[in-house]
């Protein structure tokens, strides 16, 4: 739709025809386009207060499994029964993440993910980041989506990313918020309220919506490779926070996600806020946790104003099992 604006005005009188002659005017026209920044703009012009908007994420496990999809909870009979009907290997995990989800690689199975994955980031960057941007150096902005696939998972440090890229600071913030208006990355923002202010770190941290294009950049391509790479732990966090966050947008339920880390390095990967309670989840790719791997869990448990709920450690593990009071270690298929 971003590249034809012109059909806004267009649909635009049609609506407000219908409307006019009190017709139903609901649900006339589905609008799709990749770029929401531009999508977002001709919407505010011309169809504000007519239009519904979505944000597709890449398929969720439960989509291609064709299983019920209902928002992530921690209660252990449901999370039996998930984990029971959803069963998902530590070997299977990772070649699913390798893979990603996006739809085409499910729907046509002689396509070739390197193939599809290098098209994919071709044509991205000649045809939507050109759209929004100025890009003198199509290379450096292949590189730079290259460098930030590595750090999938990892806090944002723009300093860092600018110096290894011989760029400028204003550069990279541009070219990050290319990729977040694209779906490409989002950010997950620190978890903070008056009684942990001045305790904890003020940086995002980085994540890639769909795992698969950031192995194929970040040159793991295929399960074994990043099994054994530095990379693995950031990789499965990555796979769990977005299978979370996809079974809450795929359910049409708005919740607040935040991630926690202290000055004395105390972490929570994934603070859901919902309804006045706070859960906690660890994305782990081993199989056995102790009390000493939560401890971040009491230390926000003991600062906040919310309520705290049922936490978890989504990991490898093939049986639910108690960790601590009210924290249990679950398989990855409880998602």
């Amino acid at each position: 739709m971003q590249y034809a604006p012109k059909l806004f005005d267009v649909i635009e009188a049609i609506v407000n025809e219908k409307k006019f002659m009190g017709e139903d005017n609901k649900g006339m026209y589905i609008l799709t386009g990749s770029q929401t920044y531009n999508l977002i703009s001709g919407v505010s012009e011309s169809m504000a207060g007519r239009i519904m908007i979505i944000e597709m994420s890449p398929l969720s496990l439960r989509e291609i499994r064709a299983t019920k999809e209902e928002p992530f909870v921690i209660d252990i009979v449901t999370n039996a029964e998930k984990a029971k009907e959803n069963k998902v290997e530590i070997t299977e995990l990772y070649e699913l993440i390798v893979k990603g989800f996006y739809p085409e690689l499910y729907d046509n199975e002689e396509l070739e993910e390197e193939q599809f994955y290098a098209y994919y980031v071709k044509t991205y960057i000649e045809r939507d980041v050109s759209q929004i941007i100025n890009l003198n150096d199509k290379l450096k902005f292949q590189r730079f989506m290259e460098v930030i696939a590595s750090l999938t998972g990892e806090q944002l440090v723009v300093n860092n990313i600018a110096k290894a890229l011989g760029v400028s600071i204003n550069t990279i913030n541009s070219w990050l918020s290319v990729l977040v208006a694209g779906n490409i990355i989002y950010l997950l923002t620190p978890y903070n309220e008056n009684s942990t202010l001045k305790r904890v770190v003020k940086r995002p941290k980085l994540y890639f919506v769909d795992t698969g294009l950031a192995a194929y950049l970040a040159r793991l391509n295929n399960a074994e490779t990043l099994r054994r790479s530095i990379f693995a732990g950031r990789f499965v966090e990555t796979y769990v926070i977005n299978e979370i966050i996809k079974s809450y947008k795929n359910n049409n339920k708005k919740t607040n996600f935040y991630y926690y880390r202290d000055n004395d390095q105390k972490e929570i990967d994934l603070v859901i806020l919902e309804g006045g309670t706070l859960t906690f989840v660890e994305c782990k790719s081993g199989v056995a946790y102790t009390k000493k791997d939560i401890t971040a869990f009491n230390t926000l448990a003991k600062l906040t104003k919310y309520k705290v709920g049922n936490g978890a450690v989504i990991c490898a593990t093939d049986t639910i099992y108690p960790i601590d009071e009210n924290v249990y270690a679950l398989p990855f298929g409880v998602i």
